[in-house]
């Protein structure tokens, strides 16, 4: 029985499937669903989980080269949660880009973790080394 790190079985599984280059989504509660590829729904009310505390145990035993979000993050939210956010990618390289491009990115995805987040355009897109 796991009982460190990630113990979801449906994320394990999706996270056992990226491959090298593949990508994976970590989005808020409001994003629009996407038939094309496998989501994993773990939200359990308003704010629970944030995409935060999603990525940060996945990023801990997981080989990310870069995280794609929307530019529209930026002039949506403060400082201080803008800088939570480049903590939590310790280092790994951020491209924020326009919000229609972001989502044209999204079928290409082995998957996608919907969170309970509320963050405004707070999504991400993890691309695996």
């Amino acid at each position: 029985m796991l009982i460190e790190g990630v113990v979801n079985p449906q994320v394990l599984s999706l996270l056992a499937r990226v491959r090298h280059t593949n990508m994976l989504v970590v989005a808020d509660a409001a994003f629009p669903f996407w038939p094309q590829i496998e989501t994993v729904d773990i939200s359990l009310v308003k704010g629970v989980p944030t995409v935060l505390q999603v990525i940060e145990p996945i990023l801990a035993n997981w080989k990310c080269g870069e995280v794609f979000m929307a530019s529209e993050f930026k002039t949506h939210n403060n400082a201080k949660h803008q800088a939570a956010f480049a903590r939590a990618c310790k280092g790994i390289k951020m491209t924020f880009e326009p919000h229609l491009k972001f989502k044209k990115r999204v079928p290409l995805a082995i998957g996608l973790i919907r969170t309970g987040d509320t963050t405004a355009y707070g999504n991400m897109i993890l691309v695996s080394v």
